[in-house]
This record gives structure tokens, sequence and C-alpha cells, in this order.
């Protein structure tokens, strides 16, 4: 399941590609199909990285991709690259969990290439106000979101760091009804039995990747989405 449109994202023959807080390596692995990049996918978590280079290594293994990656441990805040180190950079479900995301967004744009590209997502400002208001363990643990995005406040912080937007799309409004039926059931409880049926649902939807399932939440993501993508270019 992927949150950033790789069509939009625009991948050529030769380009460096940074995966900010890559989780378990869901965008590095469908980047690395293509073959014809270098990747870095970089996060905080160890068992994440674990997972993300255990399918690229078996990747290669099976000849799907050659090999032209690197995984490793990295601060969002502190990125461990010289300036203008990438052509394309995707840091999906991050900035909500740094304090200062002004910061983060200016080293995304440090490493990033004149002309390159990044994507960021982040949960819509909906999704998250309804998750805060039904149980306070969604945002109030460590590691947890510690603010909620309007669109425009998004918008301008990239802007402000010399990003032009060429486009915004909105994805993923069948988990908005996941974590809300997580959180009315309440987080800690992880054995709940409808949210646990409805993730089964997920979990289907993407392994069959049902054209009609597919086709009904593209019209739900007009209006109860989880995530807002915002495309840009460094100018």
């Amino acid at each position: 399941m992927l949150t950033v449109n790789l069509n939009l994202f625009r991948i050529e023959k030769g380009d460096r590609f940074l995966d900010v807080g890559c989780g378990e390596g869901r965008h590095s692995w469908e980047v690395n199909r293509l073959n014809n990049c270098t990747i870095c996918a970089l996060d905080l978590d160890d068992l994440s990285l674990k997972k993300t280079r255990y399918v690229l290594l078996l990747m290669d293994s099976q000849g799907i991709s050659d090999g032209k990656w690197d995984v490793m441990r990295g601060d969002a805040l502190r990125l461990p690259f010289r300036d203008a180190s990438f052509d394309k950079i995707i840091c999906s479900e991050v900035l909500e969990h740094v304090e200062d995301d002004e910061r983060g967004i200016a080293e995304l744009v440090r490493v990033l290439k004149p002309g390159g590209v990044l994507a960021v997502t982040v949960p819509t400002y909906l999704s998250e106000a309804v998750c805060w208001t039904l149980d306070e363990d969604y945002y109030n643990h460590p590691g947890g979101h510690v603010r909620k995005y309007k669109a425009r406040q998004l918008v301008n912080a990239l802007r402000r760091n010399n990003l032009a937007i060429y486009a915004i799309r909105y994805e993923h409004a069948f988990h908005s009804i996941y974590w809300i039926l997580r959180c009315i059931f309440r987080l800690k409880n992880e054995k709940a039995r409808i949210p646990a049926l409805y993730h089964k649902f997920l979990e289907m939807q993407i392994i069959t990747e049902s054209r009609f399932a597919n086709r009904m939440e593209r019209i739900c993501n007009f209006f109860f989405p989880k995530s807002i993508v915002i495309y840009t270019r460094k100018m």
C-alpha cells in the first residue's frame, strides 16, 4: 500500500532516491522494483530497518533488482548527507511526529538537489481530530503525533522552504475508518473484534487489488481521507 503515487513522483533512470522515515520500507520496495535508481532508506527504528533490509535483500536474490540500495539509521532533523545529495525524496507520515517540523522540512530541502522532487505526506486534519477526540492514547504516548496539520498550514511551510507545489492528492479513506474503529474500541485493546475484522478486509483489498474496492476508496477519498500527499519541486 503506497501513499505516494510513483507516477506523479516521476522516478527517472539514474536518480538518487531518499526515503526518510521509511518504516518497514513500502515505498523503497516499490522504487526498487523499477531497478533504475540508487535508494537510501532511513529510519530511527532498528526493527523497521531490519524488515526493510530483509525485503530488499530478498528482491536482490530473486533478480528483481541489482542491489543499488542502502538501509541506515538516521534522524530526520540531522540527515547525514551533504547538501544537494538526492534527486527524489519521500517523507511519508513523519512530520506529525517531529517537534521541530520547520527544521525537518529545511533538512529535506537541504539534501535535495535544485529541481529535485520531494513528496510529503501527513494525516489529514479531520482524521486526526476525530481520533484525538475518541482516544487520547492515539497521541499521548512516546513517539506519537505532536500536531494536527491543516492543508494550508503544510502548504505554507513547504513554500517557505523554496518548494513549488505541483500536485496535491488525498489517500487511504478506508484506513480512516480503521483508525476510528481502533479509537472507539481503544488502542490498548488490540484484540477488539470489530477493528480486527475490518483490518482483514484492508489486507484482502491490498492482496487482491480489487478494482471495485479501489474505485470505492478513490470516491471516499473526497470525503474522509486519511492522508494528504503534497508533491513539490525545489526551486
